[in-house]
């Protein structure tokens, strides 16, 4: 077995978990979620775009077929429901568990002007304040933004916009909030976290970052946990401490463990596209990476790539 980490925060590679029906495939799974009972949600960018394994990797349903044109996040609601964010349609979904839509926010396929401020053009994620149910969504690719709705989907606030500053975006890519309501906004192109009040007042950041892309905070251990990209290219591209890996933090930024901080790739335990993340009620990690569109596209033909592992925490 493949071991991750050190001391309290060692995990074991659970290789080829995911068990999917035969002749089916991830094309790429972009987000994870997991309710209530450990059933974990792969918001996945092919013919299949939610696909449910029990915690141990059995498949148990799939649907939204024909419905999200390119998966991008996944938030699970405390009242086990799914929030379900398509940067590809400018959309944010949510639903019940088996798939019934409660609400719609944005026009599908018709995105708000570039860089107009106006939701959305390409949203990326959203995240619940704890206290009172509003939500904030990142909307992050064509627009520089994040936005603050009330539960019934009222447009409360928003804020940001395009730049390196304080409070500026360059591609808001993820968005959490933890048990205090304190707003964490996975900045990816400025190489790191920004934290906001829950009415937008920039707090403070973090920079020992390398292109943050998935976040999960635990709002039981306070542990923050962070999917990046990596920044190592070109002649650096073996490098290590560059990334692609999964970080573990605490709330105030300190680095508690750094998980397979290597070159990219394909064994267990390395990662290429690290882009979604989330744990269940274990402390186990489940990674989605966007794999295919880091790098398989490219071949000729394209072909499958992973782009799904489990950690499991070690006692």
């Amino acid at each position: 077995m493949v071991e991750l980490g050190t001391a309290e925060y060692t995990y074991e590679v659970a290789e080829g978990w995911g068990k999917l029906p035969d002749g089916w495939s991830f094309k790429e799974a972009a987000a994870v979620g997991v309710d209530s009972k450990d059933n974990v949600y792969v918001f996945n960018r092919g013919e299949h775009p939610v696909i449910i394994f029990d915690r141990e990797g059995n498949f148990l349903s799939s649907w939204g077929e024909g419905v999200f044109p390119r998966a991008h996040g996944v938030t699970m609601g405390p009242d086990d429901t799914i929030f379900l964010t398509d940067d590809g349609d400018h959309t944010m979904r949510h639903c019940t568990l088996d798939g019934k839509v409660l609400m719609t926010l944005g026009i599908s396929g018709k995105p708000a002007p570039f860089m107009s401020g106006d939701p959305f053009n390409r949203c990326t994620h959203l995240a619940i304040d704890p206290s009172n149910g509003d939500f904030f969504i990142s909307d992050g690719y064509g627009n520089a933004r994040v936005h603050k709705y009330s539960p019934d989907g009222k447009l409360l606030l928003s804020w940001g916009e395009s730049g390196t500053g304080p409070g500026q975006f360059n591609i808001a890519h993820n968005i959490a909030t933890d048990k205090d309501g304190w707003v964490y906004v996975a900045d990816r192109e400025n190489q790191r976290m920004q934290v906001f009040d829950r009415n937008g007042k920039f707090e403070t950041q973090w920079i020992n970052m390398a292109k943050p892309c998935g976040l999960f905070i635990d709002q039981s251990s306070e542990l923050v946990y962070v999917g990046e990209l990596g920044v190592a290219i070109g002649p650096n591209s073996q490098a290590y401490g560059l990334g692609p890996r999964v970080s573990i933090m605490d709330t105030k930024g300190n680095t508690l463990a750094r998980l397979g901080d290597g070159p990219e790739g394909i064994n267990p335990g390395q990662f290429t596209a690290p882009h979604g993340v989330c744990v269940d009620s274990h402390g186990d990690i489940y990674v989605g990476e966007v794999a295919w569109t880091h790098s398989r596209r490219y071949a000729n033909p394209p072909d499958e790539i992973r782009s799904l592992q489990k950690l499991v925490r070690k006692d």
